[in-house]
């Protein structure tokens, strides 16, 4: 266990806002060097995008893989490879960012939220399995912070409906369940290049699709659906411009070619961590999935307010104090009680697709947080720690160090 330091000093802590945290150096400029020189920053008549999907695709062992604009728009991209009609259900996971859920609402689709492991904070195979319906299109799954969700049931119980799997994998870089990486087991990966991500290009996206179905209605769709190549191209079907610029692309090649020093750096660090705390009383280090790798996109304390007075809240104002900033509850609330769920604010004031003639007969779409008691857990006990590859073994005993003696502190 760390030992209870006397008062602390604020040490500053590498942070990924800035170059503290990030990995660029001379590889990016000089790709970006060669874009510039080039004169063209288009990926239509370019290289470097199109050598970034090449590459990416070959390392994650995906037989095809296409670039976005930012995550959002590869999960846009992967409900559109779909394609539901309006009104059908996609069901997916009431924690996570907004941009993993409007590209359904988009795509004319309801998000029908599964519980989550109050624990792993991921959906599970028994979760998923309730929500079902006769108007359930697809399923994503979201590995939150790093750790895959358990991937075999819900792929075994996916065939079984005969239900497409999408992977949000935004915060997932090579992540592994069983020896697989997360991204490659359903049938579309969706990743995010964000400015917070193992790798970055400050916004972008990858799709990678393990799925000769999707394939080319994902690619169209990242490109107002013209036919390029094609004998007699046309736009095919309503779709929107998603391509990433060669400037992104060429930050996106040199970045992956780091990648794999960052999550490595990531988990001996988050490794180092958890030796450090392991025997805390009412602070708990991340649950892992077994039989997988966890690359921690960020490392999530679990505080119980049974043990902890003021419990998360004020576990994270004691943080602050010692420059830790921490996110108490991740998110302040599940997804479903932001208003464009809880007042179905979409199209006008339609309601649509929660409400029309394409859901006659079905009973209306409600959400109820009783419903929700993993989620609800979950939330109230998560406190997520920032996480860096830059991090030194100083630096981690320092969070570790401010963790025991907050949780010392504020004992019940």
């Amino acid at each position: 266990m760390a030992t209870i330091p006397t008062k602390s000093r604020v040490r500053e802590l590498p942070s990924d806002v800035n170059i503290s945290g990030r990995n660029f150096g001379p590889e990016e400029l000089k790709n970006l060097t060669k874009v510039l020189e080039s004169g063209t920053l288009n990926c239509t008549k370019g290289t470097w995008v199109t050598q970034f999907e090449s590459d990416f695709a070959q390392s994650y062992g995906a037989p095809y893989a296409r670039c976005t604009t930012s995550g959002t728009a590869a999960i846009h991209a992967a409900i559109a490879a779909i394609d539901p009609e309006p009104g059908d259900e996609i069901i997916t996971t009431p924690i996570t960012d907004m941009g993993a859920l409007t590209p359904i609402i988009y795509q004319t689709a309801i998000p029908v939220f599964a519980d989550v492991d109050p624990y792993t904070y991921n959906v599970t195979a028994e979760t998923i399995a309730a929500q079902i319906t006769s108007r359930t299109r697809a399923i994503v799954v979201t590995h939150l912070f790093g750790n895959p969700c358990d991937m075999d049931p819900i792929m075994e119980l996916a065939r079984s409906k005969g239900l497409p799997v999408i992977e949000d994998a935004a915060q997932a870089f090579y992540t592994e369940y069983k020896g697989r990486r997360a991204g490659t087991i359903g049938d579309i990966g969706c990743f995010s290049l964000q400015q917070g991500k193992h790798m970055t290009t400050g916004e972008g996206g990858i799709v990678t699709v393990n799925n000769d179905m999707y394939t080319r209605r994902t690619r169209l769709f990242i490109d107002k659906a013209w036919g390029y190549g094609d004998k007699n191209p046309d736009h095919y079907f309503l779709a929107l411009n998603y391509r990433m610029t060669e400037l992104c692309g060429a930050v996106a090649c040199a970045q992956l070619q780091k990648v794999e020093k960052v999550v490595g750096a990531r988990v001996r660090n988050a490794d180092l961590m958890t030796s450090l705390i392991a025997d805390l009383d009412g602070v708990y280090a991340p649950a892992l999935t077994p039989d997988s790798k966890h690359v921690y996109w960020k490392y999530c304390l679990r505080i119980d307010p049974a043990q902890i007075t003021g419990g998360v809240d004020a576990f994270a104002r004691a943080l602050k104090e010692r420059g830790i900033f921490s996110a108490p509850r991740y998110i302040q609330k599940p997804a479903f009680a932001c208003e464009i769920f809880r007042d179905q604010v979409t199209f006008g004031k339609s309601g649509f697709p929660f409400r029309g003639p394409h859901r006659q007969g079905l009973p209306p779409v409600e959400y109820n947080i009783e419903d929700y008691p993993g989620t609800v857990e979950a939330l109230n006990t998560i406190c997520v720690l920032p996480w860096n590859e830059f991090y030194t073994d100083e630096d981690v005993r320092y969070i570790a160090e401010a963790v025991v003696e907050t949780a010392r502190q504020l004992r019940v």
